[in-house]
Parts: C-alpha cells; structure tokens; sequence
C-alpha cells in the first residue's frame, strides 16, 4: 500500500497558542501552499481519508472532491482546557507533568498521547480492512507522528523529536505500517 501522510496548511492562528481539535481557519495563504501540495501527489488514488476540522477538509476537497472519507480518528490530540490558551498561560503545575510525560499524561478534559494514539491506530486497522492500494491521509502533526512511529517502530515517547512536520508538509510512506 502507497500512502501519502498530508500535513494541513498554515492555519490562521497566532504562534504560541494551543489549538488542537479548535476548528480554526486557514491563513490566506492556502491556495499557494495548497498548489505545492498538489505537485507532490500522485493524479489518481483510491480514496483520500481527512480530519473532519476545516484546516484539512479544505486541503482534501482541493485535492479532489472524489472519493473523500472524513474520519474523527484523524483530528488532532484533544488539548481539553489548553485549548485556544497561549502555551505560557497554562498553568505550570499542569504543563510540567505533560512536558515530562507527554505520552501518558492526560491534558484535563483532553488527551494523552497513548489516547491519540490508540484512535489513529483504529483508523488505521480499518484502513488495512479496506484494501486499497493507494491513499493519501490529510491530517495534523500529531496523527503523522503516530502514524511514522509505527511505520519506523520507533516509541510514542521520541516522536515530537524525531518526526518535525511541516505545514503542507508531503510524507510518501511505499509500504504498511505494520
């Protein structure tokens, strides 16, 4: 199985603020970023599975309105009370045990990274399922992540590290992700 993991173009945010499953615009830039996207895929595929958050269902009905599977396992990691709050207003004695275990601390009213991961790894047994041959993933950085830790079986906990993903970013997987 081809898969083509696709990274949201630049959202309309301010750097420094948590924004997780925040259904927030796109900047102005989309549809440039957006034709560089395009470059990088391949014409024809069997389906496109997106994130149901605008930020990527804008980015999956450009690359084609054909075939389109939105799936909630796709969102990003659910930030919970962090959400839409600058980094540096989150108050220290949450943040300090996520930065020290973001795999398995659980932001309040949120996600834990083993959370998100166990949603996208769902996804991705039901992707297995399905047969295809060919697809292309419009998602976040943080199901990209999960999805090249499985793929280089490498642990949850150097995936922030390791995998830096880019806005609009194209990261062609040629095999399963075991």
């Amino acid at each position: 199985m081809e898969i083509y993991l696709v990274r949201h173009t630049t959202p309309d945010m301010a750097k420094g603020i948590c924004y997780g499953q925040s259904d927030i615009p796109l900047a102005e830039t989309f549809l440039e970023e957006s034709k560089s996207v395009l470059a990088q895929l391949p014409d024809t595929v069997d389906v496109i599975y997106t994130s149901p958050l605008k930020r990527c269902l804008a980015l999956a009905k450009r690359i084609s309105h054909q075939k389109l599977e939105k799936s909630p396992n796709l969102m990003e990691m659910d930030f919970g009370d962090w959400e839409l709050k600058p980094w540096d207003q989150v108050p220290k004695q949450e943040l300090n045990p996520w930065m020290e275990d973001f795999v398995n601390y659980q932001v309040p009213n949120g996600e834990s990274m083993q959370m998100l991961a166990h949603r996208v790894n769902q996804w991705y047994k039901a992707l297995l399922a399905t047969h295809s041959k060919k697809v292309i993933v419009v998602t976040h950085a943080g199901p990209i992540r999960i999805l090249l830790s499985r793929a280089y079986q490498t642990p949850l906990e150097e995936a922030f590290e390791r995998y830096q993903v880019g806005y609009g970013e194209v990261i062609p997987i040629g095999k399963t992700l075991g």
